[in-house]
């Protein structure tokens, strides 16, 4: 049998999440995370939406071969979009009380 007052409470606890969701997203625009590789000789910055801010390139990287360099910011960048994706994902789990089961939302 329907009951119109649990109806209510669930509708009543989803717009809540909704609102905790959008708060979170509203975070990871805001949120910086750091990652470096070789020492420090490559450093990346990137949000909480996975979008890279910024790449520094110290000098003495330059002094390396080619292929060591292009691995070296390709290791700081996936780094710091590794780090962004599992805080992003904890945020999110936390907004919606794990509701989503760990369920990975691309993006999020």
């Amino acid at each position: 049998m329907f009951n119109k007052g649990n109806m209510t409470n669930i509708l009543k606890q989803a717009q809540e999440v909704q609102k905790r969701i959008e708060s979170v997203q509203n975070e990871l625009d805001d949120l910086t995370i750091d990652a470096e590789a070789g020492g420090g000789l490559i450093t990346v910055k990137v949000n909480g939406k996975q979008e890279v801010l910024e790449l520094k390139i110290q000098p003495e990287a330059l002094e390396e071969e080619v292929e060591m360099l292009e691995d070296l910011i390709i290791s700081a960048v996936n780094m710091g979009l590794r780090k962004s994706q599992e805080e992003s994902q904890s945020r999110m789990n936390s907004a919606t009380g794990n509701m989503l089961g760990g369920m990975k939302i691309p993006g999020m």
